[in-house]
């Protein structure tokens, strides 16, 4: 929620030497519109689905691994249901190989103590323009919660520019209706409907301050063939659990793209892997 493409710069850049990868941003975000002058499109997690359906379509391809992350995650799970759609079911003209779901959820998260907190943006009727410097001394806390305060501290320079990039290509009203769309989100009890020969992959880590690690191990139930990541010293694991909602951020960016290499099989070129930026 609330993400561009920007934001998957450093794992994106790592990632496309082994294949190639779709970096794309949903509709209202970064370098994404509206399809109306008035922006009034109706954005559901089912909405945002569908316009990944519809891209992947134009582009021709034909298998894929998708990796969601956060909201996209839930996104990920609505393609994934498309075809068991109670009312409009949708069979997907590509064949998804790999899923991976990252520090995502499964059923709305209640719990206010967590996730992304975008009330400080908001203005009063008439207040005053707010200058660069104080919209960025409000965009410090949000950015410090989607990490952890280590990472903060031993991080000055890429911490200022997520805080720059804050305001690259991110509409308020656009990240409230997305808000809307992940609190309604409501999948039944399509889980048991997906195949379980396409491999899941959850990341999530416990220092998550967005959607809590609670969140990761509920997808890991609903999904019963999906795994965690594994920790430990060999290609395809992680070193450790520790690590707050932007999970590429941490340790060598070599560390994830073996992840997914391990997983999808480690040739290159032989999925293609899309991201959602969310």
């Amino acid at each position: 929620m609330g993400s561009t493409g920007l934001d998957w710069e450093r794992l994106s850049s790592t990632l496309s030497k082994n294949r190639p990868v779709l970096v794309f941003d949903h509709r209202g975000m970064g370098e994404s519109t509206y399809s109306t002058a008035d922006k009034n499109d109706d954005i559901t997690t089912e909405s945002m689905a569908r316009d990944l359906v519809f891209l992947v379509q134009y582009l021709g391809w034909k298998e894929l691994t998708i990796c969601g992350f956060s909201m996209g995650g839930a996104i990920t799970q609505e393609v994934l249901l498309l075809p068991y759609h109670p009312s409009r079911p949708t069979p997907l003209p590509f064949r998804i190989t790999h899923v991976l779901l990252t520090s995502t959820l499964a059923t709305p998260l209640r719990d206010r103590r967590y996730g992304l907190k975008i009330a400080p943006f908001k203005r009063e009727p008439g207040a005053a323009e707010r200058t660069i410097e104080e919209e960025m001394e409000i965009a410090r806390p949000l950015v410090d919660a989607t990490f952890d305060p280590a990472w903060v501290r031993d991080h000055p320079v890429r911490r200022e520019l997520w805080v720059k990039n804050t305001f690259v290509g991110r509409q308020l009203q656009t990240i409230i209706k997305q808000a809307r769309a992940v609190k309604n989100l409501n999948f039944g009890n399509l889980h048991a409907q997906l195949p379980a020969d396409i491999p899941v992959l959850v990341i999530h880590g416990k220092l998550d301050a967005i959607v809590p690690f609670f969140c990761g191990e509920e997808v890991a139930r609903l999904i019963p063939h999906a795994r965690f990541v594994e920790v430990g010293a060999q290609p395809g694991q992680i070193p450790d659990l520790e690590f707050g909602h932007h999970w590429w951020e941490y340790f060598d960016e070599g560390v994830w793209r073996d992840v997914v290499d391990v997983f999808v099989g480690g040739a290159a070129g032989t999925a293609q892997a899309v991201k959602a930026r969310l």
